[in-house]
């Protein structure tokens, strides 16, 4: 088995931790995680894909074993998280890669299209949206109207989303076989998010998510004139971004991978580890043309 380095570099004056896989003149697949997790998502994914790719899973700040600077510190935006991402990759002289995006990961991995978009090689959506089609709206109804209006008449309904209740939720929903899920997903992620302070990076993270829809129709019009390989691999009973946002990728894309999977939920891994990584390692293989085997 393919051993993960687990490594710090500084960007911006913050130490951000990574995991990182493979070597290092093999084609790079960058993993961007969600909310409420870290790089942990990936723990077991990377060594399925490091024997054929260079594999690099960043923690955002805030979460996991990066650096979570206060919320007073550090302006916690999508725009600012795609910031210390691509400096990251830049001071690991990565130039081009393809991205596995899921959640929080997909408006950051979009970001990154949109600045350098001869930089993606290829796009793995994981539940991770660029249409509104996907937003189940009982899910999203409070984090919209806590954007529009954040106060202690919306505040409260975004702030349960914290919950270790909630978080257990985000993993279990929709699996058709909860008990391959691992405790201790959910508690260490309540664990980090519960830290002193990083309940307002989070709300942080809320009020901003609705700057994402806005950039969607640069997200299509990059998909149309780019042509970028993307393969759409997504839990189908996810309640959080439905089957519709995985199926509205051949809107623009109409050579896009589409796999819904059955019983599968927002954390697809934790569950149906095996179907979505061969998906994932059959697109790499023949659209990044890997030579190793």
């Amino acid at each position: 088995m393919t051993g993960i380095r687990h490594q710090y570099a500084t960007v911006r004056g913050h130490r951000v931790f990574y995991r990182e896989a493979g070597p290092g003149d093999a084609p790079t697949l960058v993993l961007l995680h969600g909310f409420p997790t870290s790089s942990r998502m990936f723990r077991r994914l990377i060594p399925e894909l490091a024997d054929r790719f260079h594999v690099i899973a960043p923690d955002h700040l805030g979460f996991g074993h990066s650096d979570t600077p206060s919320a007073d510190t550090f302006p916690y935006t999508f725009d600012a998280l795609t910031d210390i991402t691509e400096e990251l990759l830049a001071g690991l002289g990565v130039t081009d890669y393809a991205i596995y995006v899921q959640d929080y990961g997909a408006p950051i991995g979009w970001r990154l299209a949109l600045r350098n978009p001869q930089s993606i090689t290829a796009v793995i959506t994981q539940n991770g949206n660029a249409y509104e089609d996907g937003f189940v709206p009982e899910f999203w109804a409070p984090v919209w109207a806590y954007a529009k209006d954040p106060g202690p008449g919306t505040e409260p309904a975004v702030r349960g989303a914290l919950d270790l209740d909630a978080v257990r939720w985000q993993y279990l929903h929709g699996v058709d076989r909860p008990e391959l899920v691992d405790p201790d997903t959910w508690t260490a992620d309540h664990r980090d998010i519960s830290r002193p302070g990083n309940d307002l990076v989070q709300l942080a993270l809320f009020r901003d998510y609705a700057t994402n829809p806005p950039l969607y129709p640069q997200v299509h019009a990059y998909f149309r004139e780019s042509r970028v390989p993307l393969l759409a691999v997504w839990g189908a009973e996810d309640q959080i971004f439905g089957p519709d946002g995985a199926r509205a990728f051949a809107r623009d894309l109409p050579g896009a991978e589409i796999h819904l999977v059955p019983g599968g939920g927002h954390f697809l891994l934790e569950s149906h580890l095996d179907s979505t990584a061969g998906h994932i390692r059959d697109f790499l293989t023949r659209t990044l043309s890997a030579t190793r085997v």
